[in-house]
Formats: structure tokens, sequence, C-alpha cells
């Protein structure tokens, strides 16, 4: 994800490309999921600590950034555009969860307990959070590109993985109820990671 210049100055929000767009994000979030429980299935001790690793800087850099990319956000349009795009890739991603990850054993029972058993529990939080990431994402790469005239999604995601090593950290050293050194608190810790990141990308930029 290298620089992306300005192409245009109107955000590309056509409900058609929208929607486009969400059905191959929701692709691309089962294909992470797949990998994630295959690999915890499947593999052990160190070598699934990495592949995981791997796969959720994968999936959070892509739910983030692509939505972001893909609808050029420069203004108040494009982030909520990115932000519908998010919505409608996670209702993409429930419809092939239900009928094709869930059927055929793809979590473990450790897996699915993220979600407490239920899909009543799981999609709604994968709803607001699939809706977040692109809306926090567009946002940041808008607020660079007001202020620098670029938007470097590779920087974004620096900058949001700092923060997240911090919080995370943070976390685990103070107590803070359930965190600890592992893979799911720095996981859950990029969500207000992201939200920092606006700030900071935003810092000496118009506001949209």
């Amino acid at each position: 994800m290298t620089a992306a210049h300005v192409q245009s100055s109107s955000d590309q929000t056509h409900l058609a490309y929208v929607l486009r767009r969400a059905i191959q994000l929701g692709v691309f979030e089962a294909g992470v999921v797949l990998l994630f429980s295959l690999g915890s299935r499947w593999l052990e001790g160190p070598v699934e600590l990495v592949f995981r690793v791997i796969v959720v800087l994968v999936g959070i850099a892509g739910v983030s950034l692509l939505p972001g990319i893909w609808t050029r956000a420069r203004t108040i349009e494009g982030i909520a555009g990115s932000a519908g795009l998010g919505l409608a890739a996670a209702f993409a991603f429930l419809l092939i969860d239900v009928s094709l990850l869930q059927p055929i054993g793809t979590y473990t029972n450790r897996w699915l307990a993220i979600g407490g058993g239920s899909n009543w529990w799981y999609h709604p939080v994968w709803w607001m959070v699939g809706t977040f990431l692109p809306w926090m994402g567009a946002f940041a790469l808008a607020r660079q590109s007001a202020k620098d005239g670029t938007a470097s999604p590779a920087g974004v995601f620096v900058v949001s993985l700092i923060f997240t090593i911090i919080i995370g950290s943070a976390a685990a050293v103070i107590g803070f109820p359930g965190a600890s050194f592992g893979l799911g608190t720095f996981a859950v810790s990029y969500l207000p990671a992201i939200a920092l990141t606006v700030l900071v990308s935003g810092r000496g930029g118009t506001r949209h």
C-alpha cells in the first residue's frame, strides 16, 4: 500500500461501485477468518503465533484501509462511503459465514468462543468493528491528504501499529481487566489506536 496521489476531487461513492467493493471486502474478510481458524486448528507453538500475527495484520490493514483507498476518501462523502462499504462488507461476510464457514466446521471451540458461541453476539460485534475500522481508516487518509496533498496507506498503518503497541503494552502493564501481552489484547488495542491515528494524521490539515 504505497502513497496514493489524489486523482479526483470527487470521492468514489456511487452505490453500485460501493456495493461491488463491499462484496470483495466481505470475501476478503471471510478468507482472513478461514486462514486464521485453520492456522489455529493445525499449527502449534511459535509457528502458530507467527502465522496468526501475520493473518491479523493483513486483515486489519485490509479492512481499515481498502475502503478508503477504493473510495478515494478526501471529504466527508468518501469517509461516510467507506464506513458504509465496511458495513455492507460485514453483511456479505455474515452470509458467507453462516452459509459456508460455520457449516464446514471452520471454527474450533476456542475460536467460536470469541463470539460467546452465538451469532447473535458475534455478528453484531463484527458489524460494528467492520464499520468502525473503514471509517477511521478513511478519515485518517482524508486528513493526511488534506495536510500533505497525498494519502499514504502504509504510513497510516505504521502509525496505527505504533499506537497499538503502546496501548496494548500499557493495558497489560497496568493490569487492565483481561489484558495481557498476547495477540488478543493487541488486536483489540488497534481500535483506539486507529482513532488516535486520525488525530495525528490531521495535525496541521483541514478538518472534514
